[in-house]
């Protein structure tokens, strides 16, 4: 219990924070909250059974054809809400379908139109949709051939929520980033670029998105991780905790 007080043998204060960062240390000695239990998002394993659970909880009829191994390895980062949200998507679809069970691809439809928000229904010119198929190529045949990188999982070019395509892995559970593994995302992430400069000697907006990964993950490999052979194992622009709900201006 907190000290301070008479008699808190009969009591025990919890408190639960999404940022520590952000409290008084006063609060976090010894005598007050001196036990810090770290409460992360569920891994593979947890995501399989979370994942299961909300399927007999909901009572969702499923199909034969549903792995739910594979669909926990392809929501790294989910949280227990998040998954129960994909069951219920999922059922919801397979309902519109007219489909006695929800099958595998209810589920992975689900787990798109959540990680990247729902499909839409735009015109696309035959000249652009030229452009979009060879740019999702580029990145899908980098995934395919970088043995470093996670294996293709799916490649599309009907519009994903703000995308024009998508090309998705089927991502491995990391806690660390190798080096090797950081430049492999670096070249399927410019893998669209590459493949629009050579076909078509061009360059358009569609790699914005793509741009921005490298750049933050280059920022990260440099700055924070040392894996610059000129920086060397330098921390630069050091972190002095972001002001709370805002950004650090001079970052």
């Amino acid at each position: 219990g907190l000290d301070g007080f008479e008699s808190t043998d009969a009591i025990i204060v919890i408190g639960a924070t999404n940022r520590p960062d952000v409290l008084d240390p006063a609060l976090l000695r010894p005598g007050r909250f001196d036990r810090h239990i770290v409460v992360d998002q569920p891994d593979v394993i947890g995501r399989e059974k979370i994942l299961g659970i909300h399927i007999r909880n909901q009572k969702v009829p499923v199909d034969d054809s549903v792995k739910l191994d594979e669909l926990s390895k392809g929501v790294p980062g989910m949280s227990g809400a998040d998954l129960a949200n994909m069951v219920n998507e999922a059922a919801l679809l397979a309902a519109r379908k007219n489909h006695e069970n929800v099958t595998h691809l209810d589920f992975e439809e689900a787990k798109e139109k959540l990680m990247m928000g729902a499909k839409r229904h735009m015109v696309i010119s035959d000249d652009e949709r030229e452009i979009i198929a060879y740019h999702e190529a580029g990145h899908a045949m980098l995934m395919e051939y970088i043995e470093e990188f996670d294996p293709l999982l799916k490649v599309t070019i009907l519009p994903q929520g703000r995308g024009l395509g998508v090309t998705m892995p089927l991502p491995e559970e990391r806690k660390l980033m190798s080096k090797q593994f950081c430049l492999a995302s670096m070249a399927v992430a410019l893998g669209g670029r590459v493949a629009e400069k050579l076909i078509f000697d061009e360059l358009t907006s569609g790699a914005s998105n793509d741009i921005e990964k490298v750049t933050a993950i280059a920022r990260h490999m440099v700055c924070e991780w040392g894996m610059s052979e000129k920086l060397g194992a330098t921390a630069l622009g050091e972190k002095e905790g972001e002001v709370f709900l805002g950004k650090d201006i001079g970052h």
